[in-house]
């Protein structure tokens, strides 16, 4: 059974699939709701074959406007008005993915059973819907293109509440106690004294952070962003060997990738946008490990749970 917070992998490669790797696009699953992160070729493809509905509410969070992350978004569209989605969604990303999905609807000719709300992305808190457990930041990458990173965090969760100190201060079970879980201060029946929240209420706790850096080469700016995420999903074209490769092409490799993680202190760092020259990548992962040992690669239908923060 899966965690109420967790990470799918639909494609791990980069800028040409291969026979075990799909292009890229990861999905984040909270609660009733899903978080998807570039949409390359076959992606909806992907996500049939691993066996999920399109019909929970659903954003979509695009780093970069090159073939490999967007080309799939049009088909993940499609199979959902073929599905007979009817809640609205949301696709997020660069200037140009206004027009790249009106001129492409224009083009195609097809039609949707759901409304589309699309947002050009800029530096800063993107999504924030107040129904929703989660928000959406949004910073600029290094690469070729306009290219953002983002961070996915989930909203504060009340504090643990101890109804042993609630008896002992004379607020019986009820009412009372609700009140004191939403911060009000109440009047002990018992005592007549006041009780404030924080006599029985612990501090809010902090969401889990999730970070997704798209293609880029490591940059001061994001070691910042993904500061004390407790995942981050980075760049991981080449290995070693291919440095020069990594700094022309405006990517990062897998050494670079966790010396960045171990500087953020992030708790774990997942691998992925492997070059397709890599049959495998356990090379990749042995560099980054000697950097930072909590790294692990992503790979096709990969679920990652998130856990509780302690």
């Amino acid at each position: 059974m899966t965690s109420d917070l967790h990470i799918q992998f639909f494609g791990t490669s980069s800028a040409v699939p291969t026979k075990e790797r799909g292009l890229s696009c990861l999905a984040v699953f909270f609660g009733n709701s899903m978080a998807f992160f570039d949409c390359g070729e076959g992606a909806q493809r992907s996500v049939i074959q691993a066996g999920l509905g399109f019909n929970k509410d659903c954003n979509i969070f695009v780093t970069h406007m090159h073939g490999d992350h967007v080309a799939g978004l049009l088909g993940i569209l499609q199979t959902m008005a073929m599905n007979r989605r009817e809640k609205q969604v949301g696709v997020f990303g660069p200037k140009k993915i206004l027009e790249f999905i009106r001129e492409s609807r224009d083009a195609l000719n097809f039609g949707l059973t759901f409304d589309v709300l699309a947002k050009e992305v800029r530096p800063g808190l993107i999504y924030n819907e107040g129904s929703s457990k989660y928000r959406v930041y949004a910073e600029k990458s290094e690469h070729s293109d306009q290219s953002f990173a983002y961070v996915f965090e989930e909203k504060e969760k009340p504090g643990k509440f101890h109804p042993e100190k609630a008896l002992k201060l004379g607020i019986p079970e009820g009412p009372l106690w609700s009140k004191l879980q939403h911060g009000e201060a109440v009047q002990s029946p018992k005592t007549g004294r006041p009780v404030k929240p924080e006599q029985i209420v612990e501090p809010p706790r902090k969401g889990r952070r999730i970070g997704i850096s798209g293609d880029t080469r490591p940059t001061k700016l994001l070691e910042s962003f993904f500061k004390g995420s407790d995942v981050l999903i980075f760049d991981s074209t080449y290995s070693d060997e291919h440095q020069a490769n990594a700094v022309e092409n405006l990517h990062s490799t897998s050494r670079e990738a966790a010396a960045l993680a171990r500087k953020a202190k992030v708790r774990q760092l997942i691998l992925t946008h492997f070059s397709a020259r890599y049959r495998s990548v356990s090379h990749l992962v042995r560099q980054a490990r000697e950097e930072f040992p909590h790294s692990i690669a992503a790979k096709d239908f990969l679920v990652y749970e998130v856990p509780e923060r302690s």
